[in-house]
């Protein structure tokens, strides 16, 4: 069954640079990357390394200079800006750093969103069920500012999941939280993502939490260096 898993996401010859006065600065350089539909995969490397630049481009969040990012099989990075938000509403799910829910909304709305947006029957029932999933169920009616950092994360985990998504980025998802309640965040994140059999993709400087991905691939001066099998 392994090898009929399809290749959900992949990168030939990726690169980026950028302007800085008269010269071109090199970000990314000859980036060659597959992941295959159910994978898990972290991304590490120091900050700076160009790794959070990296998964901009994979997600199709940012263009690159040279090469192409493929979503199931599709030409990504060479579409339009509208079209690729189209792709991503489709099956593209985030979990970043700074949680990015509205904080105008409460948890419940904020999960809601990508569902709305998405056509979805039955948003709030659905939107209900993940915030219960998460533990949140009693504090759907509060808005960010009246929960706390790992709350903040689990209606994040909540908005994602919800969605359904093909595949999950994740920015440093526990980078803003301490290191019990990052722990807390870390067992729901790979517990959800296992059972709905997501694709993940994960940024992370932290070399447990990369330890918990199928594989590492480490970003290092703008270059992805060979696989790293990381339960070794």
């Amino acid at each position: 069954m392994e090898l009929d898993r399809p290749v959900i996401l992949s990168a030939q010859r990726l690169g980026k640079r950028l302007a800085l006065g008269d010269e071109q600065l090199s970000i990314l350089t000859g980036i060659d990357l597959e992941i295959k539909a159910g994978d898990s995969v972290a991304l590490v490397g120091a900050s700076g390394s160009g790794k959070t630049t990296l998964l901009g481009l994979l997600a199709g969040l940012d263009t690159p200079t040279e090469g192409t990012v493929y979503f199931a099989g599709q030409p990504f990075s060479s579409e339009s800006e509208d079209r690729r938000a189209a792709l991503r509403a489709e099956g593209i799910a985030f979990v970043f750093q700074n949680f990015q829910l509205l904080g105008a909304l409460t948890a419940l709305e904020n999960v809601m969103i990508p569902l709305e947006l998405a056509g979805r029957e039955t948003p709030e029932a659905l939107a209900r069920s993940y915030l219960e999933r998460v533990g949140l169920g009693d504090r759907a009616r509060h808005t960010p500012r009246q929960l706390s950092g790992g709350e903040q994360q689990r209606v994040a985990l909540a908005r994602a999941f919800a969605a359904q998504p093909k595949l999950l980025f994740a920015d440093e998802p526990t980078g803003n939280l301490d290191q019990a309640t990052g722990q807390r965040i870390a067992d729901l994140l790979f517990e959800l993502n296992a059972e709905a059999e997501t694709t993940l993709v994960l940024v992370t400087h932290d070399p447990a939490l990369a330890a918990r991905c199928d594989r590492a691939l480490r970003v290092e001066a703008g270059q992805l260096h060979p696989e790293q099998d990381s339960t070794s």
